[in-house]
């Protein structure tokens, strides 16, 4: 599983569109979606861009489930 972030949230929405019954995926609402890599082929071929953060390690996993306390 990789970690991609869409580069605005037209190209979210399409990419999630296309994903859909096709591909597992997960959102946050932080903007980042965790995916197969072979999801990768299909949002390459809709003309979606967007940048790959890396593999979804676990490290990685915990700081998009528990993300840092906001001061008020």
């Amino acid at each position: 599983m990789i970690i991609i972030r869409f580069d605005d949230a037209d190209a979210k929405r399409k990419a999630l569109g296309q994903l859909a019954g096709r591909f597992p995926f997960k959102s946050w609402a932080g903007g980042e979606v965790m995916l197969p890599k072979e999801a990768l082929a299909l949002l390459a071929e809709e003309e979606i861009r967007f940048t790959v953060e890396g593999p979804a390690t676990y490290e990685r996993l915990a700081s998009l489930r528990n993300p840092a306390p906001v001061e008020v």
